[in-house]
């Protein structure tokens, strides 16, 4: 590949590693000045590497980065400031009790002439900044650990523009987002690249890829396997690059509810939270799809079926029988089994420092008991096939789970409500910031799982999924669930299921006329 010396990113034979492990191995592309340029990879290629690199959090062991015609040297991610480059990361590296504010200025606040932080003025810069970006619904004296994800997302993208930067590097920024936040980021990539913002892209969702870059740059096993212009490449090309084969289908046949059979879960005028007067059924073998905007209820849907939100009225009852899920606990329990897969995986479902072994074993530590003690033996049988069953290595026995990367941590948490015996499985978003390859297998292990008789409820910011995996979708809005859409009766579309999510009364109406169901 011919390298530009005026390139606003150049990286030539970059090889980073850790111990035995080569997370780059003579990686190089470069990004032309203005361009939007996307990265792509499986979890693991060294995409997060990279970043981390031009962030200036680590060093290279060898070659060499540059920017405009410089050679980089960071020691630091001051360094990378003063090179003109910010970062927005997906693990948000925001301050939980920090206002807005606070997160956005740290660590280049107003100051006085005597040292203290001017923190009105401090705010007021942040106000006027997100107004200027469209952030209209954040105050900048709220505490950030406070929101919703896709609000913490917004607010880990405004921080990086608040710099000012030259180069804008955002990793996986959409991970958390859905409908009008991608739109409102599409917008504002297309105001930054206007104003020679040059931005190095990283995705998994190559719709996004086509929508907002302009060139890519694939890498795999740590190695750079091509760059083109995105208009030069197909969808499927792309593919067999990432993942070093060729996916024949993407989503598995859709599973079918199991003739006759009672609801495995139903719930009557549930109200927990946002959620309210909420009615569904959901039964052994299907996939029954959920679709909501940010904040319309659809988590407290999820949280009351786990038992981690109080009803405050309502009946849930599973196999036709009334319960009271009083805590994940009681929802674990084998009566209920009922497991939830969160929407974040390294804070709510895994305890990153432990292995895999005392991950996946947790939830059902004591059927390993043996006089009090935990027979070592029968845990590693027990925890070793169900990662079998996922495809996660078998040194997850014995490594912690923070040294795998997004998708094999994923795959681990699915391994752990598999060794439970869970019957139901609630997967909130199961394959966000996780790569083509290894959504390919969650799809599989969702449709087998179904298959074999498990019930599943399911919820994407990914339209596609939930359209190709399920045969009913309900549609929440303003914390009810508005409608239910059947592939019987041709309802499961992006055009009806968006114009329902966006709470179109009319759209409501049109299918009620045409003898669907709705709330």
């Amino acid at each position: 590949m011919t390298m530009s010396a005026a390139a606003a990113i150049r990286a030539s034979k970059v090889r980073k590693a850790f111990g035995a492990t080569v997370a780059l191995d003579d990686a190089s592309f470069e990004v032309e000045p203005g361009q939007v340029h996307a990265l792509l990879g499986e979890n693991g290629a060294g995409k997060s590497t990279m970043v981390k690199l031009l962030s200036g959090f680590m060093r290279p062991d060898a070659g060499t980065l540059a920017s405009f015609g410089q050679e980089l040297h960071l020691n630091g991610p001051r360094d990378a400031h003063r090179a003109g480059i910010q970062t927005a990361f997906q693990e948000l590296t925001q301050v939980p009790n920090l206002t807005v504010a606070e997160n956005i200025l740290l660590p280049y606040q107003p100051v006085n002439r005597f040292g203290m932080i001017r923190a009105r003025e401090g705010a007021e810069r942040v106000d006027a900044h997100l107004k200027d970006l469209g952030i209209t619904n954040i105050e900048p004296y709220l505490e950030v650990g406070r929101l919703e994800l896709p609000l913490r997302q917004k607010i880990e993208i405004a921080r990086a523009i608040f710099r000012k930067p030259r180069i804008l590097l955002l990793d996986e920024p959409t991970s958390a987002l859905s409908g009008h936040d991608i739109d409102w980021l599409g917008g504002l990539i297309a105001r930054l690249k206007r104003e020679g913002v040059t931005i190095l892209f990283i995705s998994h969702r190559l719709l996004e890829v086509r929508a907002f870059c302009d060139s890519l740059t694939v890498l795999r096993n740590g190695k750079d396997v091509g760059s083109f212009a995105v208009s030069e490449i197909s969808d499927e090309r792309v593919i067999e690059l990432i993942i070093g084969r060729s996916i024949v289908a993407t989503f598995p046949e859709k599973p079918q509810a199991q003739p006759g059979a009672k609801p495995r879960v139903a719930l009557r005028g549930l109200s927990a939270g946002r959620l309210r007067d909420a009615s569904l059924e959901l039964f052994p073998g299907e996939i029954l799809g959920v679709v909501g905007m940010q904040g319309m209820g659809q988590l407290d849907l999820f949280r009351a079926m786990f038992g981690d939100l109080a009803p405050d009225a309502g009946q849930i009852s599973v196999d036709g029988r009334p319960v009271e899920l009083t805590s994940p606990r009681a929802a674990i329990d084998a009566r209920m089994g009922i497991s939830l897969v969160p929407e974040e995986r390294k804070v709510e479902a895994l305890a990153l420092r432990l292995d895999g072994r005392r991950n996946v074993s947790l939830p059902v530590l004591d059927r390993f008991l043996k006089h009090g003690l935990i027979d070592t033996e029968a845990e590693m049988q027990g925890v070793a096939a169900a990662l079998a069953r996922v495809q996660v290595d078998q040194r997850a026995l014995f490594q912690p789970v923070s040294a795998f990367s997004g998708g094999n941590q994923q795959k681990i948490v699915l391994a752990k409500w598999f060794l439970a015996g869970s019957r139901v499985l609630l997967l909130y978003d199961p394959t966000r910031g996780v790569d083509v390859g290894t959504k390919h297998e969650i799809y599989m292990l969702m449709a087998d799982y179904a298959k074999s008789g498990g019930a599943v409820l399911f919820y994407s910011t990914e339209l596609a999924e939930v359209i190709n995996l399920s045969r009913r979708v309900l549609i929440v809005y303003a914390g009810r669930i508005v409608a239910e859409l059947s592939e019987e009766r041709g309802q499961i579309n992006e055009a009806t299921i968006m114009r329902l999510a966006l709470g179109e009364s009319t759209a409501v109406l049109g299918l009620l006329n045409a003898g669907g169901t709705a709330a």
